[in-house]
């Protein structure tokens, strides 16, 4: 597979749409899959900018 490289403002804009999805009843591997990253890729996204 393809590496991509996500700006830090479309890393921020991911956690959130995937933080919206997880409200409304989807798991954090569906909310993932919809925003087009693995679940391991969003575990270690808000590790390292969750807290922006």
């Amino acid at each position: 597979m393809a590496q991509r490289k996500y700006s830090v403002e479309l890393i921020i804009v991911k956690l959130r749409e995937i933080e919206l999805l997880c409200n409304q009843g989807k798991t954090i591997a569906e909310a993932a899959r919809q925003a087009g990253i693995t679940e391991q890729t969003y575990y270690r996204w808000r590790k390292d900018y969750g807290g922006m």
